[in-house]
């Protein structure tokens, strides 16, 4: 009995695959010998990080104040090394390693960290996808506003982010925000490149110079791939030198006059099959050679049957709304008096700026007495479609244009700068992760904008760890021709990695 009374049981669930996976890729190593070891401390600064990132991967939603708490159950000397105690996981010891990471720069480490997992796991940068999404912090931030003028400083700086109002991919545009850009591998959505923006930042100022910047720091011969943000004349001349896929905005004259004009021609029959084994069946597709800001291109013309569908629904729920909107904007203009018939007519203009598909038309503008015998103005209109806005509206459903400057000898194949596009997702996905409540949350307070820097430095590395591990696993089971049973039983080669850490909890 004395034996068992001594046995300690300690928690290790999914938590042992991560910090397997950490020590793999060699972080503690590359942070420590970034930031040094000091013999007199306890715990070294790459063991903390590695414990905050099996922290934030241990997907229960626990802020860093309560972080050695978390650690109070678990067996901590299996996941960071013997002699290490929760205590020594403590807000200061935290805050000071945090400090000393955005001192040596974030950039630099992250990138010694992807270029090691790049060369160990043999990840395929064929393809780079880039996007931004929008944090949302409590808090007041308030920067003095003689610092503003640090604002033109180049893309990659030394100051820290300005936390303040801007476009919100959060649909919170009363909170202060800061911007996260990140670019992945079409290969298992890696984390690649990541930086903290300002919140009032755009995409459209910044995305060419993310990408000349990641060039410089990376250097392999990556196709980049991009939403609508890149394309304009200033980026596409930053960026002639690299490889790039991006949507061309519908803002742009050519790109408006070729989807008006140009008809996508029918799939032929020996073409269909092949689409099909794509999962490329409901699109259709011609390309054109264009020269936009100084740099021939090839643009595609690609019509989607589904988004077509979805587009011309959305259009006659528009026009029917418009049409019992303006009824009402025609009841209201004939039924009141007007003083002078420019009165009347300004009325009119203003009405007819809140409709987009049809207009109220002046038929006559009767002069006529009110009853306290003062002249004033009537006004007898009708409502008319206008047929040419609904006949661009609908020559535009369901498609869009995507360009590259890959054309001659180094053209792609219309399938595969289709395909590429669609994997844009990838970057999306990362997103999601990071935001995912269970993640360390989606609208977090620190103090400093030197601290939020980290933080998202911190989780962007969960994200990398996270990505690499459900790729290693997914390329693991097709190797061996093997699938696992996902949530609701059904056999797969491509489950999630977060399915196979709930199968791991439990485990002591």
């Amino acid at each position: 009995m004395s034996y068992l009374e001594e046995i300690q049981v300690k928690n290790l669930d999914h938590l042992g695959i991560v910090a397997g996976l950490i020590d793999e890729i060699g972080i503690v190593k590359i942070i420590n010998n970034k930031l040094g070891i000091d013999v007199r401390e306890k715990i070294s600064a790459g063991t903390v990080v590695k414990s905050i990132l099996i922290n934030g991967l241990g997907f229960v939603s626990r802020p860093l104040y309560l972080f050695s708490q978390f650690f109070q159950d678990k067996a901590i000397e299996k996941l960071l090394g013997e002699r290490i105690k929760p205590d020594y996981l403590n807000d200061d010891k935290i805050g000071r390693v945090m400090d000393e990471l955005y001192k040596y720069g974030l950039n630099d480490i992250f990138i010694e960290v992807v270029l090691e997992v790049i060369k160990k796991f043999k990840i395929d940068l064929k393809y780079s996808h880039l996007d931004s999404t929008s944090f949302h912090l409590d808090g007041e931030y308030k920067r003095e506003e003689d610092k503003e003028k640090q604002e033109e400083e180049k893309i990659i700086k030394e100051r820290p982010i300005f936390i303040k109002k801007g476009y919100s991919r959060d649909h919170r545009p009363d909170l202060k925000q800061c911007v996260l850009d990140l670019i992945t591998s079409q290969d298992g959505d890696i984390p690649l490149f990541v930086r903290v923006g300002d919140g009032n930042e755009s995409d459209k100022a910044v995305f060419g110079k993310v990408l000349v910047e990641f060039k410089k720091q990376i250097k392999f011969d990556s196709i980049m791939v991009c939403d609508s943000a890149l394309y304009g004349q200033e980026n596409l001349q930053l960026i002639q030198h690299l490889k790039w896929i991006t949507r061309v905005p519908m803002t742009i004259k050519k790109a408006k006059e070729l989807v008006q004009n140009i008809e996508v021609e029918e799939v032929k029959d020996e073409d269909k099959e092949k689409r099909s084994d794509l999962n490329l069946e409901s699109y259709t597709w011609k390309e054109e050679i264009v020269t936009y800001g100084g740099i021939k291109q090839t643009w595609l013309i690609v019509l989607s049957e589904k988004r077509q569908k979805s587009d011309l629904e959305k259009l006659e729920k528009q026009l029917s709304q418009e049409e019992k909107k303006s009824q009402k904007f025609l009841k209201e203009i004939q039924s009141e008096e007007f003083e002078h018939p420019q009165a009347a007519r300004y009325k009119l203009k203003a009405i007819n700026k809140k409709l987009r598909l049809l207009e109220i038309k002046e038929v006559e503008l009767i002069e006529t007495y009110s009853k306290k015998k003062e002249k004033i103005y009537k006004m007898i209109s009708l409502i008319i479609k206008k047929d040419e806005e609904i006949s661009r509206k609908t020559k535009e459903a369901g498609k869009f244009i995507l360009a590259t400057n890959l054309v001659e000898e180094n053209k792609l194949e219309a399938s595969e700068i289709l395909i590429t596009y669609k994997n844009q997702q990838s970057t999306e996905r990362g997103f999601q992760f990071l935001k995912d409540p269970l993640f360390f949350t989606d609208s977090f307070f620190v103090e400093k904008p030197e601290r939020i820097e980290t933080m998202l430095f911190l989780m962007s590395l969960c994200l990398l760890i996270y990505n690499l591990g459900q790729r290693e696993l997914r390329n693991c089971l097709k190797r061996v021709k093997k699938g696992i049973n996902n949530q609701v039983g059904k056999v797969t080669l491509r489950p999630t990695l977060r399915w196979i850490f709930q199968c791991f909890q439990g485990i002591h």
